[in-house]
């Protein structure tokens, strides 16, 4: 299968990346070690090319009220160099991606999606623009994406990046806060910088035309080295958002799950309106109004490991019985690793809703053995300034 390579692929190359197909895209999976990357995130920082993710710029006198129709939050009310995470549903209330939507300026928008779905995100957006004075366009091959995460992170954005009234959005760097972004300038260049990431520390993600994407990569490095900063890949950023208990699009959220199976249901507004008062009639309203008012059927659930083998994605969740061998099944594990931080298995899990409680005591079938775990609430790492 011929995969997509990201700007950035000679320099994984020279920097010794061991690389993975992931969504379509030959990507880093790690430079050196899962955990030294890791570790390096929750201590001082690291550096991901998310080149992979989708891009879609939205832009007209009614892209608000598009967004509004298209996706499950209020996206017209978000105030501009703002950013809001909301999910794009099919009708029958299903997620086909959870999403970042950035307000730059007046009736301009601009969507990241996930690499996997980028495709369907954009067939889904033109569909729904019928009717719509709006222009959905597909800009993801002019851009980069570059991450710079951990508690050293702002410093090497400094070192780097530098303020520009001119664009900044009437934003400082510091007073940005979180989910919300700023123009900055690259040497000669503008950067549009927002203050999110997926990894549960503070970050910046950094939007870069294409012909930039090197010698930015390369000053990152260059002004990160003395502050800690490793350029982390894939594997790193996957253990990272599972104890930030973050979801991930094909564990946690896929086209049979609803925002609510997901326990996401406070970023689904049902309550949206019209400038005329009217309820916006969104894709999947219906569905997710029925839904949220039904009983779940299942529960998504941190499980923290009270021995040393990890669940894994796929894995049963049981009760076992008196003996310790697995028992009845009453869930399945959605994404399981060790915990570098933490230094136990963290799991997360679709489970019935009688066997939800935080202090459950559950197993997981690992080969055949029923391994310890309880339910714990999410997330399970929250760093000390969040």
């Amino acid at each position: 299968m011929t995969t997509t390579k990201s700007p950035l692929h000679s320099e994984h190359l020279a920097l010794g990346a061991h690389l993975t197909e992931f969504g379509g895209w030959d990507m880093p999976l790690r430079y050196s070690s899962d955990i030294a990357e890791h570790r390096a995130v929750r201590e001082a920082a690291g550096l991901f090319d998310l080149s992979h993710m989708g891009g879609v710029s939205i832009t007209g006198p009614e892209a608000g009220a598009f967004l509004d129709h298209a996706l499950v939050g209020n996206l017209s009310a978000l105030r501009e160099m703002r950013a809001r995470y909301t999910m794009i549903c099919a009708d029958d209330g299903g997620v086909l991606d959870d999403l970042i939507v950035y307000h730059n300026a007046p009736g301009e928008y601009f969507l990241v999606s996930n690499a996997a779905n980028a495709d369907t995100v954009l067939v889904a957006l033109l569909e729904r623009a019928a009717g719509f004075d709006v222009a959905v366009r597909d800009i993801s091959a002019g851009q980069a994406l570059i991450a710079v995460q951990g508690p050293r992170a702002e410093e090497i954005l400094r070192e780097v990046l530098t303020e520009d009234p001119e664009i900044s959005g009437g934003t400082a760097l510091d007073d940005l806060r979180y989910y919300a972004c700023l123009g900055m300038r690259f040497d000669d260049e503008s950067v549009l910088v927002a203050r999110t990431g997926y990894t549960g520390e503070d970050g910046f993600e950094v939007w870069v035309d294409v012909p930039h994407a090197v010698p930015l990569w390369r000053a990152f490095l260059t002004a990160g080295e003395p502050h800690g900063l490793v350029p982390a890949g894939l594997s790193a950023r996957d253990s990272l958002r599972l104890e930030a208990g973050m979801p991930l699009y094909g564990h946690e959220l896929d086209a049979t799950t609803t925002p609510f199976d997901a326990g996401m249901g406070r970023i689904v507004k049902l309550d949206k309106t019209h400038d005329d008062g009217t309820p916006v009639e969104f894709v999947g309203r219906a569905a997710l109004a029925a839904r949220r008012e039904s009983a779940p059927a299942r529960v998504l659930v941190g499980l923290r490991g009270t021995g040393r083998r990890p669940a894994r994605a796929g894995y049963a969740v049981v009760q076992p019985d008196a003996d310790g061998a697995p028992g009845p099944q009453v869930g399945t594990v959605t994404s399981g690793a060790p915990s570098p931080t933490l230094g136990h298995p963290v799991a997360m899990a679709y489970v019935t809703p009688e066997v939800s409680a935080e202090g459950t005591e559950l197993a997981v079938d690992v080969r055949g053995r029923a391994e310890p775990f309880v339910v714990v609430p999410l997330p399970f790492y929250r760093r000390a300034d969040a």
